[in-house]
């Protein structure tokens, strides 16, 4: 496997520290907006930091890909035909929807096609 794709080096010790036997980072991309820190990609699972906790908490949840019944790039308007122009991702688990915003649609594209390709 090849070395992992990140923004942020602390991000990526984040994640290398909860590896579960045999699990391999594939990228980690920071996270803008409100509520969320990061989002890490897995041979396993997708984890996300949710910073939106009350007394400066936070949760690092780990969604594995079997509970993952869709993915979604979120978008306010089609822009000229560009299916990727935004950088908003959405993981729909039951009933809850985890959004995600990146810098840059090229990240977005790329969380998109690997969960894709692990929750199938």
């Amino acid at each position: 496997m090849t070395a992992p794709v990140f923004d942020n080096k602390s991000q990526l010790k984040q994640i290398e520290s909860g590896l579960l036997d045999g699990e391999q980072i594939i990228a980690v991309y920071d996270a803008v907006g409100v509520g969320t820190g990061f989002i890490g990609l897995t041979t396993r699972r997708v984890i996300i930091q949710d910073k939106s906790f009350a007394g400066k908490r936070f949760a690092i949840t780990s969604i594995p890909y079997s509970k993952i019944s869709s993915v979604s790039v979120v978008s306010n308007k089609s822009f000229a035909g560009q299916y990727f122009s935004t950088g908003v991702i959405a993981i729909h688990v039951g009933q809850h929807i985890y959004e995600v915003e990146f810098r840059g649609s090229d990240k977005t594209h790329h969380v998109h096609n690997v969960i894709l390709h692990y929750a199938s």
